[in-house]
């Protein structure tokens, strides 16, 4: 067999998947290591998907997407960041995965430089990788309560840096930048002449504190417009399985756009799209719904954590918490977690799926059922002596 090529084989393993696999593959685990709503979908949603079936609406779509949605997702970034985005910006993606790797498809040349968060969402690196690019990670630091500092990423730019990634709300530290930290990380790329990526995935769940969009700092003209913004309905609506998102661009770039999207996946299979457009323009109690399940399961583990002592980033968006394990970890929180799965029955997602500063830690989440969530932080082991530990 002709070997794969070199930059496939450098493409790092999804240790999020690796746990979450080995977990379900275990009788009555407790799966804490993946971000899956656990809520049914509105019947609104379903019957929309289902309508477009029933009329045999299943020829191509346009490579942006349906107008009707396409102005859907643009009318919901406007109303939520007083952004003035026109849906001919708006490209309806296959999840936003799809959408990240749209993005980087079109701003990456073989060798150019990525900027991404240390911890940060694994596929940021993976997907950089397949475009044979390089991942650089800025780093995320515990005692500055993992948020970027903007001299630490300037201190990486080089002549080959051509991106950079934030993500806010972030997955997997629940971390959410401030107006300042945004400003200052736009002027920053402004400064190096940079694009910017900024993944929104969870801009539906912040708790007592605003999303606040590097788009709003963005240029108006497609002379110094640069922010790539990433969208998705996986989490804000429980989509994950209809694979359905968006990717607004800068303007100007519409012709190349659809060229791009034609050679990726051409465009987004009509029910899903339907669904989407139901989603956004129907009601809105799913979302509200979410919101309290997810901020009430994230003080319930906190309160937790904190008997057992275990320290965590308090989390302020999506719905995840950050906990630091390091006092039973041995310096191999990869292994750890196999090992706690194997004797306890609990799948958490190693810090170290993050990035290199996740060593010791591991993410939490906090999506399902409040019963499954506490059970399963009952067994952690306590540290200093505190709690009964598991």
């Amino acid at each position: 067999m002709p070997e794969l090529a070199a930059h496939v084989r450098d493409v790092p393993v999804n240790q999020i998947r690796e746990i979450t696999e080995a977990a379900w593959r275990t009788p009555d685990a407790l799966v804490l290591s993946i971000g899956e709503p656990g809520f049914p979908l509105p019947r609104h949603i379903l019957d929309a998907g289902i309508a477009c079936l029933d009329r045999d609406e299943t020829n191509y779509t346009p490579n942006a997407g349906i107008p009707a949605l396409r102005e859907a997702f643009a009318t919901r970034f406007r109303a939520a960041q007083g952004v003035e985005v026109g849906a001919d910006r708006v490209y309806v993606v296959s999840g936003a995965q799809q959408g990240l790797h749209f993005a980087m498809s079109l701003l990456l040349s073989p060798g150019d430089e990525v900027l991404i968060p240390n911890p940060g969402y694994p596929t940021f690196a993976m997907t950089a990788r397949l475009l044979n690019a390089v991942p650089v990670g800025y780093p995320l630091r515990p005692d500055h309560g993992f948020q970027p500092q903007v001299d630490d990423v300037a201190a990486l730019v080089t002549a080959r840096t051509r991106v950079l990634v934030l993500n806010s709300p972030s997955n997997p530290l629940g971390a959410v930048l401030g107006e300042d930290a945004v400003r200052e990380l736009m002027d920053l790329a402004r400064r190096h002449d940079l694009w910017v990526i900024s993944d929104e995935c969870y801009e539906a769940f912040t708790y007592d504190v605003p999303h606040i969009s590097p788009a709003r700092f963005d240029g108006e003209t497609s002379r110094d417009a640069r922010v790539f913004t990433s969208l998705t309905l996986s989490k804000t609506y429980g989509l994950t399985g209809l694979r359905i998102g968006a990717l607004v661009c800068p303007p100007g770039l519409e012709r190349t756009m659809d060229n791009v999207m034609e050679a990726i996946v051409s465009c987004v299979a009509s029910p899903p799209q339907y669904a989407a457009l139901a989603a956004l323009t129907g009601p809105q109690d799913y979302v509200q719904q979410a919101h309290a399940h997810y901020r009430a399961n994230r003080d319930a583990a906190s309160a937790v954590l904190d008997a057992k002592g275990i320290p965590y980033l308090r989390a302020d968006g999506a719905f995840y918490l950050w906990a630091d394990m390091s006092h039973v970890t041995g310096g191999d929180v990869r292994t750890w977690v196999r090992r706690f799965l194997a004797e306890s029955g609990v799948a958490l997602a190693p810090g170290t799926a993050f990035g290199s500063i996740g060593e010791g830690w591991v993410r939490v989440a906090l999506c399902g059922r409040k019963q499954d969530l506490l059970e399963g932080l009952s067994r952690l082991p306590a540290r200093d002596g505190k709690g009964s530990g598991g």
